[in-house]
């Protein structure tokens, strides 16, 4: 790496709405930016929107940490693949990893998202009844954002009603904020014992369920094979959704006349969705790719096992793909938004945290109407100990 002084990696976030202020200046910067790891290694960040594009659909950069150079750090290692926590499946062979994704995305069918989309009201209905049995004020992370896309999961997945509330604890525990090594070896131990139960269960009763599908339509999938294609969802349909909802509500809550004309009718909740998704953009540090070979990246080589970092944060403020990016626009053309990466590898989760997030925010709006922060925004600590922005609680009254 010879082009210019590397800048530090990560930057830290200092807003509750905006990337690190570090990331500002990269915004539409077409050509990469060296940065060195904490550990003193270096890479590359791509902050453009067409430069990020470009990096994560160019086959001659690979999604497998395997691939990348030895000097890699863990940290810079994509969460895309089967997760590399302890007790959990490894991950697979590029090709076996193509196909599990294809036969993953064959299952989220239109039959399936209804449905999916049915149960996903009647499950913010008993979440916002248990919240107001509770009483004002309450925490929203608590009591909705954080149990929601968990609930839903377990729904497309056909976990067992009396099952759900061991795997929400153990997905929470599993996406490793605040937890010791222990605690998350613990935690995968227990969602791998109950997803291999559920698909020995469904292989004799299969049911209208993620698992029973993949089964149905591979039946030479093993149970390690079904057990790590369901942990492929796990991120982005716990973690990653619960901050998008719980950020998403504080950004409407902190700007009245926007939660006014989402509430009045005068704007889409799905589309106020989309713009929230590009706006918050919660996944600071990545995805990573490492070069199969080399690979010219706007006049930049990029070596053999070198790493390119993807910020889509800042990909998602480039102001020549999103005129004013900074501002929050419920009215603008989201097209091409980056918040599910892009490519071979684009999130997987997509269709069910849209899902989550649009019925999640339209039956908040709708059951408590008279919603608003039981504090002052700026009394809102940030989350800064886990790869994931957000906040950890959302003081609400009504």
């Amino acid at each position: 790496m010879t082009q210019g002084v590397p800048v530090a990696f990560p930057p830290a976030r200092d807003s509750l709405f905006d990337p690190p202020a570090g990331l500002h200046s990269l915004y539409g910067k077409e050509a990469l930016t060296p940065v060195r790891f904490p550990d003193g290694r270096s890479g590359w960040l791509a902050t453009a929107h067409s430069t990020a594009r470009t990096v994560l659909a160019d086959a001659r950069f690979t999604a497998r940490a395997d691939a990348a150079h030895p000097a890699v750090p863990r940290a810079a290692t994509l969460p895309e693949h089967p997760p590399a926590r302890p007790g959990t499946p490894g991950a697979s062979t590029a090709p076996a990893y193509r196909r599990y994704r294809r036969l993953l995305a064959a299952q989220f069918t239109e039959h399936r998202m209804r449905r999916l989309t049915e149960r996903a009201e009647e499950i913010t209905g008993r979440l916002l009844d248990a919240m107001e049995r509770t009483g004002s004020p309450a925490d929203l992370m608590e009591h909705y954002a954080l149990p929601l896309p968990a609930l839903l999961l377990c729904e497309l997945l056909g976990v067992p009603d009396g099952e759900r509330e061991r795997f929400r604890r153990d997905a929470a525990v599993w996406s490793g904020s605040g937890t010791s090594a222990e605690d998350i070896t613990g935690a995968c131990a227990s969602l791998t014992a109950c997803l291999h139960r559920l698909v020995r269960l469904r292989r004799t009763h299969p049911a209208d369920d993620l698992l029973s599908g993949l089964i149905d339509a591979d039946p030479a999938l093993t149970d390690d094979e079904l057990a790590a294609m369901a942990f492929l969802l796990l991120p982005a349909a716990h973690e990653t959704t619960a901050h998008q909802l719980g950020l998403g509500v504080l950004a409407l809550l902190d700007r009245p006349g926007l939660l006014t004309a989402l509430r009045t009718g005068r704007r889409r909740t799905d589309h106020a969705v989309e713009e929230l998704l590009r706006y918050l953009s919660v996944v600071d540090h990545g995805p990573t790719r490492a070069a199969r070979e080399d690979v010219q990246v706007g006049g930049t080589t990029v070596r053999a096992g070198e790493v390119v970092v993807v910020s889509l944060a800042a990909a998602n403020r480039d102001p020549r793909r999103f005129p004013a990016p900074d501002l929050l626009d419920l009215t603008r053309d989201t097209t091409g938004h980056l918040a599910f990466g892009h490519g071979a590898h684009q999130c997987l989760g997509g269709p069910l945290a849209r899902i989550t997030l649009d019925t999640g925010l339209t039956a908040l709006l709708d059951r408590l109407p008279g919603l608003r922060l039981a504090v002052p925004a700026a009394e809102i600590p940030l989350r800064q100990d886990a790869p994931v922005h957000g906040v950890h609680r959302l003081p609400v009254a009504w």
